[in-house]
């Protein structure tokens, strides 16, 4: 099996990550706060490693101003609904994803007026597009670092100085290039950073947290138990408890921590280089096969590892089902849950076909997903009949 889905979960994950899985499983059966015995003073500090690490990652001064979610969809929802207020103005770009546009649209009923920065037909946006948006009302920016339908990467840097210029706060929806680029919170001026583990930061799904540079100013959405302040009915104001009602999802926390720890030790700038030769190899092999439609900027240095194409005379659903079926190529097709995204580039009514190579990828893995996709042309255009039907083979890798 090649899989070039990564953008959706990314597989394998390192070794360490599965590990911290079961260890916690098996032997820290306590949860944090809520005991003193050995267990469950281990699983708090696991938390507490993790929450460091992260900090290290994003370059986050207070650490306790991280809490952990179940991915990046709960970190926004988190940031928007416990944030925005019926009267406020919200800008976004039109490559969010529907984490951002569902909830926004649930908020426009209530009184939050919703503003869109056209990006270019490639999936680009210009800076001043943003700033153009800004009004008296404006009191949240909100954007994507990079797009999962076309990996497009947008200006944080710039949109974060003009958030801060403008005394407005700034979002950012890292759940595709989290341990994929480089985010310092700091530079970009970010008020709040959503992220998902399951992704490039190699943890398991239903992790993921969220960044919160001013916590006086955010509602928490769920109240409950903490392990602290047990004797208020009303929830404790100190962090991360006043995100973090209930127990925490320990071993998940503990795989997310071995993965960042991963990144941390081989290096963003090894990680990055490894997967923009990977990038740069898909987009000069697409390039030549004829009855392809590439969408996005086409600049590896622009991108993330996510490309998106459509094949002449078959629909992304089918070329999806045949490179699996016939090759064991595992993509992903249809609109990504990106609405805006594929509008903005003029596929809203056929959707993409998606590829997104992972650090775990090899170039020969690359070589044989581009000859499954000639083959794809070839029989499509009729010069290939009787191609033979390859079972799916079995996963290879832990």
């Amino acid at each position: 099996m090649i899989y070039l889905n990564n953008a959706a979960t990314s597989w394998p994950k390192p070794e360490d990550v599965y590990r911290a899985a079961d260890y916690t499983l098996r032997h820290l059966a306590g949860s944090p706060g809520r005991g003193h015995s050995s267990w469950s003073l281990e699983t708090g500090q696991t938390l507490v490693e993790t929450r460091e690490l992260l900090a290290t990652l994003f370059n986050i001064q207070e650490p306790e101003h991280i809490i952990f979610t179940s991915g990046a969809t709960m970190s926004l929802n988190l940031a928007l609904k416990g944030f925005l207020n019926p009267g406020d103005h919200v800008i976004i770009s039109s490559m969010e994803h529907n984490s951002v546009a569902r909830p926004l649209f649930s908020l426009r009923a209530s009184g939050v007026e919703v503003s869109i920065a056209q990006c270019s037909p490639e999936g680009t946006l210009d800076p001043r597009e943003v700033e153009a948006l800004i009004s008296p009302r404006t009191k949240l920016i909100c954007l994507t670092h990079a797009s999962n339908v076309t990996g497009a990467i947008l200006p944080i840097a710039e949109v974060g100085e003009i958030a801060r210029r403008h005394g407005v706060y700034f979002l950012v929806d890292a759940a595709q290039t989290a341990g994929e680029l480089s985010i310092d919170v700091e530079e970009a001026h970010i008020d709040f950073l959503a992220f998902t583990g399951h992704k490039a930061l190699f943890g398991p799904p239903g992790t993921g947290g969220l960044y919160i540079r001013h916590p006086e100013k955010l509602y928490p959405l769920i109240e409950g138990g903490t392990g602290s302040h047990s004797e208020a009915f009303t929830q404790p104001e100190i962090m991360p408890d006043k995100f973090e009602s209930g127990t925490p999802n320990a071993p998940g926390i503990a795989a997310l921590g071995a993965g960042v720890k991963f990144i941390l030790k081989t290096g963003l700038e090894r990680i990055r280089a490894h997967n923009l030769r990977l990038l740069e190899f898909l987009l000069e092999g697409l390039k030549e096969i004829p009855g392809l439609t590439l969408y996005g900027p086409g600049k590896s240095d622009s991108m993330i590892p996510v490309v998106s194409l459509n094949i002449e005379g078959i629909s992304p659903g089918e070329a999806c089902a045949w490179l699996a079926e016939r090759y064991g190529i595992i993509t992903r097709s249809g609109l990504h849950c990106a609405p805006l995204a594929h509008q903005t580039i003029g596929t809203l009514a056929t959707g993409t076909l998606r590829l997104s190579p992972g650090f775990f990828n090899t170039e020969e893995e690359i070589e044989k997903a581009l000859a499954g996709l000639r083959e794809l042309v070839k029989e499509v255009r009729g010069e290939c009949r009787s191609l033979p039907f390859l079972p799916f083979p079995p996963p290879t890798r832990p």
